[in-house]
Formats: structure tokens, sequence, C-alpha cells
């Protein structure tokens, strides 16, 4: 019997578990197929749910209403505080209200372009197709999107498209979004069918005989460690944009719970797709600790533009006309200031590069709504963005009614994740993972608004059925907090928690987070190249070389303790960005948000290679633990294109 982690993935062939027949009615056919468990037996198992963003919440709900018995766990003072509230700009389906002609399809097409042919297609089909569904639910829970003179549902495109398919509540949907779930929750609470854990932190995923059996959790209030006993575990812990330490992330997000289930055996993919995304507020001083996100939905009025004249140091409005260079609009003709995210971030980065750049830093390109304010009208632009403007007023003490904003390019979302096969499940049985955690539907780059699709999707539609199935074609087996995997896994979390608190360095987690995060954006961000990549390695063992005997954490473990939290989850942050930059390096193509400087065109762009790495690496924790150099094992699942030709993106 193995406790400790999965089986080792010797010979290891991912498989994807993808139905048969045409793609168009693949996940129909496995919903025909799929088995149940019966109604009156639903109430005798229970799920662990981690996280209640938009994935976890709607999954915790969804699968509370099925009748099962689900613990759900978030590390903040409620579910609402979820990052998924952040969102602002919209959320992508394929209604086609703005009869341009849009579709399943077409949505299909225009997600697998835009994350640069590296996703699976079936998984994308499928999103494109629930897409739908989502905004009737939402509907359905009172989310009040904007809406036509006429009462129908307003909707307004995001890069990489060319129809109206994105679905908003002004700058706000992702917080409207997530109080619909959050309502969906709280009933099933209300019901007795689900039991919220706030201020809770999974530190371990319990394995037994290879399987997903429950976690061990901490209350980050008393410091008390918990044990919660499951028949299955979906993890839906978000992205790890906050390995770069400045990101547009919440300060609490992390990869802990994700990557304790590597530690355990399963899978992480493409853990070196990262986005940029290229409308955030400028970084203002060195000791700031959070960038703040300008919605992408911006673009659609505000065209973004630098001085011709390097270090021009002339107020934007006494800049005329023809002194502006708005690269995008001259780049990219067809999708102008749509452009995708990778696409828009590294032109506004080759620009800065060339020091055409705005700001203090020179590291910053104006974002100007002058046109459209004099041709829509000041109301019509406030209807759109009016607490999106008042936000950066606040911040940066500048009206953009009066000048235009100035942005620059900053960490966002996470494309790499668990591995998860067609029906979500990790390599570990028992273990799902869903919304950004996972891998699955973006490939090297996701298009605007497709994020919060892709959590609701996840959570309302695919994970309730894959999970059913999963329970209702295993043996139910009877395991709770007794058995002595719990010991095992609950013995390890005390034993880690307590090493953080013996160190006797004189660095805080944060000082060294920094450091961290400086290496990767430098090395690993927008662009990377194989000196880099293989320095900022050097650079980062040398980091986890060092860790112990220069972090120091005060207080004790059975109190609040913050520095204690930000400890295990910097810990963590430092193997990940190690296994990030392996994989960049590894990865010798270009290819959405992964940008190689020796791969790339004449003109700029990306050059992938589809005969080498049309594939998704899932990469293995080797089971005796990180050696000095390494170990990390990559395992690759071929991707295959049988709906999409295989070509050269051009957004020109």
């Amino acid at each position: 019997m193995s406790t400790t982690q999965a089986p080792p993935a010797e010979g290891l062939v991912l498989d994807a578990r993808i139905p048969d027949g045409p793609i168009e009615t693949k996940w129909r056919r496995w919903l025909d197929a799929h088995q149940l468990v019966g109604p009156r037996n639903r109430p005798h198992y229970r799920i662990v749910v981690v996280g209640t963003g938009l994935a976890g919440a709607s999954a915790a709900a969804s699968l509370g209403a099925q009748g099962f018995k689900v613990d759900s766990f978030c590390f903040q003072d409620t579910p609402r505080r979820a990052h998924s509230i952040a969102a602002q700009g919209g959320i992508n389906a394929a209604k086609d209200f703005a009869n341009e002609g849009d579709a399943v399809k077409r949505l299909f097409y225009d997600t697998i372009k835009g994350g640069d042919f590296r996703s699976r297609e079936a998984n994308v089909w499928r999103l494109a197709e629930v897409s739908t569904s989502i905004i009737d639910q939402a509907v359905a829970q009172g989310v009040p999107f904007n809406r036509e003179y006429g009462g129908q549902l307003a909707t307004r495109s995001f890069g990489g498209v060319l129809v109206k398919r994105t679905f908003y509540s002004r700058g706000q949907t992702g917080q409207q979004l997530l109080l619909g779930a959050y309502s969906a929750l709280q009933h099933q609470v209300a019901q007795g069918n689900v039991t919220v854990h706030n201020r809770h932190e999974v530190l371990d995923v319990v394995l037994v005989d290879g399987v997903a059996r429950g976690v061990i959790a901490r209350n980050l209030i008393t410091g008390e460690i918990e044990r919660h006993a499951a028949d299955c575990v979906v993890l839906a812990s978000g992205g790890y944009s906050n390995v770069f330490y400045l990101s547009t992330n919440a300060m609490g997000s992390n990869v802990t719970a994700a990557w304790k289930a590597t530690r355990r055996g399963a899978l992480f993919a493409n853990p070196c797709y990262t986005q940029i995304h290229p409308t955030c507020i400028p970084q203002s001083g060195e000791y700031q600790s959070k960038l703040t996100l300008m919605s992408e939905s911006l673009r659609n009025d505000g065209r973004i533009w630098v001085p011709r004249k390097p270090k021009d140091e002339r107020k934007p409005n006494d800049i005329p006309e023809e002194e502006r260079y708005y690269f995008l609009e001259e780049r990219y003709p067809a999708f102008g200031n749509l452009a995708p995210r990778d696409i828009a971030s590294r032109a506004a980065k080759v620009a800065c590069d060339q020091g055409l750049g705005v700001g203090g830093t020179g590291r910053g390109v104006y974002l100007d709504f002058r046109d459209e304010i004099e041709r829509q009208g000041r109301a019509a632009i406030e209807a759109k963005y009016l607490n999106l403007f008042q936000m950066y007023q606040r911040i940066t003490g500048d009206d953009p009614f009066e000048t235009p904003m100035m942005i620059y390019p900053a960490p966002h979302y996470t494309m790499g994740g668990l591995w998860v096969d067609y029906e979500l499940q990790t390599t570990i049985p028992g273990l799902f993972a869903i919304g950004e955690s996972n891998f699955s539907d973006h490939g090297a780059n996701r298009l605007g608004a497709s994020a919060l699709m892709q959590a609701l999707a996840d959570g309302y539609f695919i994970a309730p059925h894959t999970v059913m199935h999963r329970l209702a074609t295993t043996p139910k087996s009877d395991v709770d907090e007794t058995h002595e995997a719990f010991a095992e896994a609950e013995d390890g979390v005390r034993g880690l928690l307590e090493r953080f608190l013996a160190t006797t360095g004189s660095k805080a987690p944060q000082t060294i987070h920094r450091e961290l995060g400086e290496i990767m954006l430098d090395k690993c961000g927008m662009l990377r190249t194989e000196e880099s990549l293989t320095t900022a390695i050097e650079q980062i063992r040398g980091i986890r070389a060092r860790f112990w005997d220069e972090l120091r954490v005060d207080g004790r473990a059975d109190e609040f303790n913050p520095s204690l939290e930000y400890a295990g989850r910097l810990h963590d942050f430092i193997e990940l960005a190690e296994l990030m930059c392996e994989d960049a390096l590894r990865r010798e193509e270009s290819c959405g948000g992964h940008f190689r400087g020796e791969h790339e065109t004449e003109d700029g762009e990306a050059r992938r290679d589809d005969e080498r790495f049309a594939t998704a690496t899932a990469w293995e924790y080797p089971a005796e633990g990180l050696r000095p150099d390494g170990g990390f094992r990559p395992h690759d699942e071929p991707l295959t294109f049988s709906e999409v030709k295989l070509a050269t993106r051009s957004y020109k």
C-alpha cells in the first residue's frame, strides 16, 4: 500500500480518455453514457472542494444540489473574497446576440488559435459548447449583465476575436458572477449539503492506495491542524502568477494546494505558459507589493500609443496626432488595439525597449479615450467603464476623461496547471482539478474573458458529472480520518511548520519572494532565452539552497501567523519557479505567452516548432524529493488536430 505518493510514472502514457466520434457529439455521447449514483445513495458520499472562486463555488454548489455532502475550503474570511471577484471585463459565450454570425465552432477556433495551437481540441470544443448555458444560468441567478436599450443582453469585443461575444457587468463581471455562485453555494449550506471551512488552508492531499481520499488543512486563526476524509477531492485553487511576486493576483493567491498534489504524484503540465496582461497600472516603486489590472475591455474604446520621439517628456495632451505612434493599429491593422494579450504585451515591451516608453521608469504606454469620448459622448463611456476610470483615478490621481491612462504589461494568468484528462481528473485517481488550477483549455495564451467561461463551465456543467461518474464506477470503501495515511500526512505537515518556525535567519519570507520574483520576471517573463533561463535556474537553485539558512519566521504554529503562511507558500513557489524555467528551457520554440528570443520570425513574431512541440508537457515531481540539481521528469501528451489546420497565427 502506498500512502505517500501515487505509483511511479515509469513508462507513463498520458491518456486523455477522449470519447470517440465526431467532436460535435463527444460531450453529448459522454453524458449519455456516464454512470450515475442513485439519489438516495448520494448523501453517503463526501467530496472535498478546495477553493471558492467561480470554479470552486459553482462546483461545490452543483455537487451539493445533486445531493452529495461537500466540504468547501477557502483561506479567505468568506467565499465572496476569492480572487474571481477581481475579474473585470466579461465572460465569453457563443450566443451571437450581436447577430454577427458567431457560433460554437467560431469560439472553438478563436480559442485554439488564440492559444497558438497548444491546447486539446476536444476540451476546447466542449468549453465552447457549454458556454451558452453559463449565461442562462447566471441570468437565472440574477447576475446584472449590461443590457441594450431594448432589454437584450449587451456584448462587446475582446482581444483576438472579430465578433462581440463578451457579456459583462460594467467593469465588475467577476464580482457579479461570484455573487451568483456564492448565492447558490449558500443555498446548499442552508440545505445542509455543503459545509464551508473559511480561513482554512489545505496543506496536503491524503492518498490511500494511491487514490485521493482527503486533505490536511490548517485553521489559519487557531493554527489547529485538521483531517478531512472524502471520496473525491476537487482542486479549484486558482493559478500561480504570484510566483513573479508582482502580479495582478490577490496577495494571498498561491500554488500550495496544487503543488502539494504535485508532490504526491499529480503531474504539472506546461508550467512555462504564463500570461502577461497588457493593460495594468505600471509599477511605481521598488517596494510595491501588488499590481492593478485595468480591464482588457478598455481596449474596445481606448487607443494605445507612445510618442514617436524617444524620451519625449511632453504631457500626452501636448503631443500632436502626427507625432503619436499607435503601434498596435499599425502592426496589426485587422485587430488593432484588440490584438491578443501576448501579442499586445510584447508590442508594448518592444516600444519601451526602443526608448519610446513613457512615465518615470520609461516602462509605460498610453491608453487614450479622447477620440471615443468625442464620438460617443462622456455618458456612453461612463456607462461601460465608470468604475474602472474611478479606480484608476484613485490610484494614480489622473482622470482618464481628461488625460490618457498609463499602462504596462504585468503577470496576470497562468495557462499551465495540473494535468487533467477529458474528465478533469489528474494522474492521481479521485483527484480532480478545475478552473485555472488545471492546464486544459487555453494552450499557450488565454483570450480575454475566457477565464470566467472556463471556471463556470468546469464548475457548473462538467465536474459535477465527471465526479459523479468517478464515484459511480468505483467501489465505495470506508476510509475515515483514523486511517494511517492521515496520521502520516498530518505528521508531515506539522514537521514542515515546525521547521519553518525553527529557522534562525534574518530574511522575512517577503524579502526572499521579492528576490525570486525579480529573477522570474527578468529571465522567464515576456522574453526568454537559453542564456536567461539557464541563469535563472542556477539562481533559483541558489535561493533554494540558502532558503533554510536565510529564512526567519516569528510567532507560533498555534496562533494566527501570516508570516508562517507566507513561508509555506513561498517554499512551494521556489520549487515551482525552478520547474517553470526547466519547462521553458526544454520547449525550444516560441508560442503564445512563451516567447523564446532564439525562435522568432524576421518581423518579431513567434515561431513555433510543430514537429517537436505540438505537445502538452506534464512534469513529474521526483519521489525521492528534489536534488540540488533538480530532478523533475517530463512526460509528453501529443496534441492532435483534426478540426483545425496548424498555421502561423496572424492578426494583421
